[in-house]
């Protein structure tokens, strides 16, 4: 069953995808399947070991479920100086 869902990307996924947030249609049932759907689609690069996710402004882990109308937030490694 699809759901709609709203995403949020940061650095360096944002520069890969090429926009920071979008509403985006899946099947997927938790944030490890979402994530690997987007990175098939989008050709996003990094693994999914080095990749946090919030589910409605809440860090949690890849297995938490997602529902229609969740806001997904990925966030990659970030580096500073």
């Amino acid at each position: 069953m699809l759901k709609t869902i709203h995403l949020q990307y940061y650095a360096a996924l944002r520069e890969e995808r090429g926009l920071s947030k979008e509403t985006f249609e899946t099947s997927a049932q938790n944030g490890q399947e979402l994530y690997l759907e987007l990175k098939k689609k989008y050709n996003f690069k990094l693994p999914i070991e080095l990749v946090k996710v919030a589910i409605n402004d809440e860090f949690c882990g890849l297995d938490k479920e997602i529902k229609s109308g969740d806001l997904v937030i990925f966030i990659p490694p970030v580096a500073g100086g």
